[in-house]
């Protein structure tokens, strides 16, 4: 007989992943429960982690003690430092990745993670006792009994996959799909909707053609995602490939659109506006001559290739035609087709800032079932509901991130508070305090909250103390040493800036945006010395010190703002205040407060509808 577990996770996704790690390292005990154990963490789309914002979250997820910045560092096949021509705040890493080693590394990890059980079956039914999640039911017809359940199903619950006219239920190529659950959630009173995703062809590499493409290689510098010292390999990385549609292709597909689910009718859910497939582009974008396409390689050891950017339902000879139209893939052929998913998810204000559900205690939500894509927003999700999940059982308060403390922060609090009306995608423009979530100073913001609850482990603590020592004896250092023109003129003329006519102190030299650190570490003994204790660290720590040199005055400004903003947030609404009476307030603000119950007017200034009048008038009545 199966044990009575404290948390049980369904589906080994991202976010499934994540939830059953952090949940057993924080003690519990765990069973992580999923349809294919080969399949856990399945890069599903694109073999790559990270990106625009999504840099900065895996950052924050290996800050907090989780696990994708690793298993991505250690299946790295490339790295790139995204926008490097803009500020630091927009400065984000991405990773190519071997998609099959991503899976094993991820495996592996988990079992050896103690606390941590699996079980290979299908979830078909929850187990709720007078509003309170007590385990799960099984397709095997096993029930298992828990404190808590995190739902992790991604695109499996009811999944079903659209290639032009032909439809195959399935959460993924080559997997079925989970049933069961949304329908007994829905007699509970739970709003479930339908979205739509799609992923393009794999193509096979034999047949390509790269000489008529643009390489694109990875950054030559040692760069990584984890703060851990992880050894990663970069003599083998590869290279991504880029080439473009035009009107020959876009006219090949037009053949198709009446085929397509997505125009014809079939598909009615909503897909993602910031990834849309190919057919949406040519349409949308109609005066558009071409569109850039990106290959990116599967792994080290297969021919097989990404097309990204050309996601796709239509049929699989009109995707065909079309790419034998793109230069480089005039002779290619395909390993599979691109499809489209529609899937149930739930919208997201149904749950607490916790991840927990609304209407039953100890359910957690996490990942695309809340409306989101992308693996890195997925992960975030797990990581916080498994936190949270074992929190609660330890009878803790419960962890809940700030807009200004991590965009996991931004995330969720856009989640909850806003609700979806598409696949959300994480953007830096959704952070009002980009410039403090910067994905160099994650370990700075989130290490010590989470060594505080139990789940980073001591070594981070060690290595974030180091780091800061380290930090603070360079930033003391250039405020204290003097330059004498004699030693930096020859410099400063070279970059283009004024000399120096009298000593002056590093630290003000290091503030004129002409001037790196790094430059000034040639010229001045003690900056790179300093800075080496950290070993393999040392190009990472001189470069926040700079960022805190040049950008300090910025950074004060938004850390004043948000603690203002923060005052507010925390001025608690009263149970008993009775919002259907306050007739100032408008109409849908009093439907929606109502509705989500919002503790404090931080909370009920995000909600949509609510305008800040309708704040005013609830302050105002509250003596404020």
């Amino acid at each position: 007989m199966l044990p009575q577990y404290d948390v049980i996770v369904v589906g080994a996704g991202h976010a499934g992943c994540e939830a059953a790690a952090a949940a057993a390292n924080m003690g519990c005990s765990t069973l992580l429960v999923t349809m294919d154990m080969t399949k856990m963490a399945q890069m599903s789309c694109n073999p790559a982690m990270g990106g625009v914002a999504k840099g900065q979250i895996i950052r924050e997820i290996d800050a907090l003690g989780g696990y994708s910045g690793i298993v991505s560092d250690r299946s790295m096949i490339q790295f790139r430092m995204l926008n490097r021509s803009k500020g630091p705040a927009l400065w984000s890493p991405r990773s190519q990745n071997d998609r099959q080693k991503f899976t094993i590394v991820w495996r592996e990890l988990l079992e050896d993670t103690e606390n941590l059980d699996f079980w290979q079956d299908s979830v078909v039914g929850l187990i709720i006792d007078n509003g309170n999640i007590k385990g799960i039911k099984t397709k095997l017809g096993i029930s298992i009994f828990s404190k808590s359940v995190i739902l992790t199903n991604g695109t499996f619950e009811n999944g079903l996959m659209h290639i032009g006219r032909t439809k195959i239920k399935g959460g993924r190529a080559g997997d079925m799909a989970s049933v069961g659950i949304s329908d007994q959630l829905k007699e509970y009173g739970f709003e479930v909707g339908r979205m739509k995703t799609g992923t393009p062809p794999r193509l096979d590499g034999r047949t390509i053609d790269f000489s008529k493409m643009l390489e694109q290689k990875g950054d030559v510098e040692n760069k990584r995602f984890s703060y851990l010292e992880n050894e990663v390999d970069y003599s083998n990385h590869m290279s991504c490939w880029i080439t473009y549609t035009n009107l020959d292709v876009h006219e090949d597909l037009r053949t198709g659109l009446l085929d397509s689910p997505m125009y014809n009718g079939t598909i009615k859910s909503i897909g993602p506006r910031y990834c849309p497939s190919i057919e949406d582009k040519i349409h949308t974008f109609a005066s558009k001559d071409s569109h850039q396409l990106f290959l990116e390689p599967e792994g080290l050891n297969t021919n097989e290739y990404y097309l990204n950017g050309f996601s796709s339902s239509l049929p699989w000879e009109v995707q065909l035609s079309a790419m034998h139209k793109i230069p480089g893939l005039e002779n290619v052929k395909i390993f599979r087709p691109g499809y489209a998913i529609e899937y149930d998810y739930y919208p997201p204000t149904q749950l607490f800032h916790s991840l927990e559900t609304r209407k039953i205690s100890n359910l957690y939500f996490a990942g695309q079932i809340n409306g989101t894509t992308g693996y890195e927003e997925a992960g975030a999700q797990g990581l916080m509901a498994g936190i949270n999940a074992a929190l609660k059982i330890q009878k803790k308060g419960e962890f809940v991130l700030g807009r200004d403390q991590a965009y996991i922060g931004v995330l969720i609090d856009d989640l909850i508070s806003k609700g979806v009306d598409e696949p959300y995608r994480m953007f830096t423009s959704r952070a009002e305090y980009r410039l403090l979530l910067r994905q160099d100073d994650a370990d700075e913001r989130l290490t010590d909250l989470s060594f505080n609850i139990g789940l980073a482990k001591k070594e981070r603590k060690v290595l974030l103390d180091e780091k800061l020592k380290i930090k603070n004896d360079i930033l003391e250092f250039l405020k204290t040493t003097s330059i004498v023109p004699a030693k930096m003129n020859v410099l400063l003329k070279d970059k283009g800036t004024s000399p120096i006519k009298q000593k002056l102190k590093a630290v003000d030299l290091l503030r004129r945006p002409q001037i790196s650190i790094f430059e000034l570490s040639d010229y001045v003994e003690g900056i790179r010395e300093r800075a080496e204790m950290a070993g393999g660290r040392a190009e990472e720590i001189l470069e926040s010190v700079e960022i805190t040199i040049k950008y300090e005055g910025y950074i004060k400004r938004e850390k004043d703002l948000a603690e203002k903003i923060k005052r507010l947030n925390e001025v608690k609404i009263l149970d008993s205040i009775d919002i259907g009476s306050l007739k100032s307030i408008s109409t849908e603000a009093r439907h929606k407060l109502k509705k989500q119950k919002p503790k404090t007017i931080g909370e009920a200034s995000k909600i949509s509808g609510v305008s800040p009048a309708d704040i005013s008038v609830l302050l105002l009545y509250m003596g404020r």
